[in-house]
């Protein structure tokens, strides 16, 4: 490649501000820009369900790459900026002012948007959580005088409610599935989230779709299939996320639930990466089934993998899938796969925490998912993951006592 032109990342969250920090870290010479549509610096999101909506003065988000940290890197930070289009012929990124920028390789972490409510009109009461200006405008609804309603039962609308639970609001779980976490979260692991949240107040209503949303500039009312009503001062919708595509699309990039890679985060066009929650990737681990994940780790070692690769490596990307959650005083943890497990062994830990270990027909370890206080799961969550990783086949007995796991775990040649 000729490098003239250098990188060019669109898309300045957790995996493209990571991938280019770790081009400069790795050495990259060349010239790197990086696009963002807000005027904020690359910033975590975890923090915008729970620390930004618990403190008491208004918070900023932790930054991940800060104007020191720019400037010495050498780092083009474009805000505020989007990108309308690529010539991926020409090789340049359209950004919507006009300016066209020349790029040598292009990665796409354009991220996922919030899922929308069809044919309900904006209201200031209606609010969704993606960027740090969704979270300061959720912040004065969260306090003692006011109801939350909360449409969706994930881990975004179950962190909210948590947050507004601990800063004094009353608040109703909205969920039209037949139990809270349906997506990716066993039974027993949601029982007990779904336990907790009602022991701390939280009214949580399953199995119930939604008819109508009315709201005005008094209150915000959802009416449930069953006749009955939900009237509160916000509503915030947790129904999911879509992966920002359209620019991809529109270049003739292939999409597959996301835009399509390959095992080097390679698109369709050559010299286009993607990667992070806007991408779908096969998975080594678990027969090349084509992923699309929403996480804060896969989109940090995405983006971290795509810089190696968009400067001449050729690594192919083979991560367990991790996933987090902290919601009151609990932290529920999953590693790979669950759907792919036939068996499940259930590993006590004490004070009502536990491991369920999830085992494909040939008894392989492919996944783990934990809850518990505090960190009481976080060390064998850990050890796990390695087992995963290492496509271990575990005696079934040692994971259900009280063993090291660290034990099972294969000895290096």
């Amino acid at each position: 490649m000729s490098n003239d032109a250098g990188i060019i990342i669109v898309g300045a969250g957790e995996c493209g501000a990571r991938a280019a920090l770790s081009l400069r870290e790795n050495g990259y010479p060349h010239a790197i820009t990086l696009i963002g549509d807000e005027a904020h610096l690359p910033y975590e999101r975890p923090p915008l369900s729970k620390q930004m909506l618990l403190a008491e003065a208004t918070p900023q988000a932790p930054t991940v790459l800060n104007d020191i940290m720019l400037g010495e890197r050498a780092i083009r930070h474009i805000g505020s900026a989007s990108a309308s289009a690529i010539d991926a012929t020409g090789k340049q990124v359209i950004l919507s002012d006009g300016r066209a920028l020349a790029y040598d390789r292009l990665l796409l972490s354009t991220g996922a948007a919030p899922r929308r409510l069809p044919n309900v009109r904006a209201n200031a009461r209606i609010l969704y959580l993606r960027t740090i200006n969704d979270a300061l405008a959720l912040r004065p609804w969260i306090s003692a005088d006011m109801h939350v309603a909360v449409l969706g039962g994930g881990f975004i609308g179950l962190e909210v409610a948590a947050s507004a639970r601990n800063r004094g609001a009353r608040v109703t779980v909205i969920e039209s599935q037949e139990r809270i976490l349906k997506r990716g979260v066993p039974e027993q692991i949601a029982e007990t989230i779904s336990s907790l949240h009602r022991r701390n107040g939280v009214e949580v209503k399953c199995g119930l779709t939604v008819s109508e949303i009315d709201a005005d500039d008094r209150r915000v009312s959802v009416r449930l299939a069953d006749g009955t009503e939900v009237t509160a001062d916000v509503l915030v919708v947790g129904i999911g996320a879509q992966p920002r595509t359209d620019l991809a699309a529109q270049a003739g990039i292939a999409v597959d639930n996301g835009i399509s890679v390959n095992e080097r985060l390679e698109t369709s066009v050559a010299d286009i990466y993607a990667a992070g929650d806007c991408c779908s990737f096969p998975h080594p681990l678990y027969g090349g089934r084509r992923l699309r994940l929403e996480a804060w780790r896969n989109a940090q070692d995405q983006g971290i993998l795509a810089a190696a690769n968009l400067a001449g490596a050729a690594r192919g990307y083979d991560a367990v899938p991790y996933f987090w959650s902290d919601q009151f005083d609990h932290t529920l943890q999953i590693a790979g796969l669950v759907d792919e497990g036939r068996t499940v062994v259930r590993r006590d830990l004490g004070d009502g925490a536990f491991i369920l270990f999830h085992l494909d027909d040939g008894q392989r370890l492919v996944a783990a998912s934990g809850v518990g206080y505090g960190n009481r799961v976080a060390r064998d969550m850990k050890l796990s993951e390695m087992l995963i990783a290492r496509q271990v086949v575990p005696p079934l007995d040692a994971l259900a006592a009280d063993a090291n796991l660290k034990s099972l775990l294969p000895r290096a040649a």
